[in-house]
């Protein structure tokens, strides 16, 4: 197949965040299609078989976009759109389009180049938008509302087939009015290769400066919809472990500016194998969003990336995150807005060692078991086949 690829936030492993779009095009590469990525950026060149077409008109990285507020975001997000639709347009004619969202925008481009090149489009829906930035407050206008609820409901009715990140996901396309033949789920995956339990964590320790006692760790983003908030007040309440934070965001600097002296916050780092060593250096590792509803339905690299490196799950959304680490028994939950629920579990873990170990053994094998990237990219592959008929 001809595949055309739309995702503004395209990264490969040489930069840090999402690579799920990265994986499953290399893959579908290999496997003999012909894959054409549409991202942000500037140029055209080859990645793994991949041909990438850089387009300008919008920012290429989501972390550093949730530092920015609300109003240069969508400016940003308009802006590719545009871009990537004059893009979309022109070239060989595919078989199929494979569009990623979020942002929603994405539609637009997508929806173009489907009437454009009469393909079938697939699209991808990895967080609930416009839902998610209402409940967010970042779209309060009730004229923006219903034009994004019109948006949504127009891409989901033409498009093949959806493909969902989590259950919650399903269900709101679902509600949305998506025809539930055409939606398959396809959740986030584990990079088995690059986060592992079998990485040296006392090297990593020694490199960071760490002690020898517990540490717990989040890597991710540090914007509105983050709770990192909750691990900088329970960190007083266990001062004898180890907190260390990688990401940026809006909220960053506030939150180091009221930071106990054992919470690290660690400078930006080059790739995600740095993510990776981090990782293999915790004994737990957090997944903390604000009790937001729609936050809950969430598939967060973070989380399969803490299964994959064997670690213990710490998560405070209710919904599928804590179904999938108490039913495994691959991490523990904690109330969200609690940080002494939260001090308290880290605690229990802390005190025993065995037992946190075995919650990172039963995450590695969840890992392995559900969220293998090659099962999820040939999962995805045959959604593409099933809407090319």
């Amino acid at each position: 197949m001809r595949i055309l690829y739309l995702h503004q936030f395209f990264l490969t492993g040489a930069g840090v965040g999402g690579t799920r779009s990265y994986e499953f095009a290399r893959r579908f590469a290999a496997g003999g299609h012909a894959v054409r990525m549409v991202t942000a950026g500037r140029g055209t060149r080859d990645v793994e078989g991949i041909e990438v077409v850089g387009v300008r008109g919008g920012y290429g990285d989501y972390m550093g976009a949730t530092a920015m507020g609300y109003p240069r975001r969508m400016a940003g997000f308009a802006g590719f759109a545009g871009a990537g639709a004059a893009v979309a347009l022109r070239g060989p004619r595919p078989d199929v389009i494979y569009a990623t969202s979020p942002p929603l925008t994405m539609a637009l481009p997508a929806l173009a180049a489907a009437v454009r090149w009469r393909a079938p489009l697939v699209f991808e829906v990895r967080d609930l938008w416009p839902e998610a930035p209402i409940q967010m407050g970042a779209l309060r206008r009730p004229a923006l509302r219903r034009l994004a609820r019109a948006l949504e409901r127009l891409v989901y009715s033409r498009s093949a087939r959806i493909i969902a990140l989590s259950p919650g996901i399903r269900s709101g396309v679902l509600a949305a009015g998506a025809p539930a033949g055409r939606v398959t789920l396809v959740p986030n995956a584990a990079n088995l290769a690059l986060f592992s339990p079998a990485l040296d964590r006392r090297a990593e320790r020694e490199r960071l400066g760490l002690a020898g006692g517990f540490v717990c760790s989040y890597f991710g983003a540090m914007g509105e919809a983050n709770d990192v908030a909750q691990a900088i007040e329970a960190a007083p309440l266990v001062g004898d472990v180890e907190f260390v934070l990688l990401g940026a965001g809006k909220l960053r600097p506030a939150l180091e500016a009221r930071a106990p002296p054992n919470v690290r916050f660690l400078d930006p780092v080059p790739d995600k194998s740095s993510v990776a060593r981090l990782a293999a250096a915790s004994n737990a590792c957090l997944t903390l969003f604000k009790d937001v509803p729609v936050l809950a339905t969430g598939s967060p690299n973070k989380l399969f990336d803490t299964f994959a490196a064997g670690r213990a799950a710490i998560v405070n959304t209710d919904g599928w995150m804590r179904e999938l680490v108490e039913q495994n028994e691959a991490g523990v939950y904690v109330r969200p807005r609690d940080p002494r629920d939260l001090a308290a579990k880290v605690a229990w873990l802390r005190d025993r060692p065995e037992e946190a170990d075995r919650l990172g053994r039963n995450a590695r094998a969840l890992a392995e078991r559900e969220f293998d990237l090659d099962t999820l990219a040939a999962r995805a592959l045959r959604t593409l086949e099933e809407a090319t008929g």
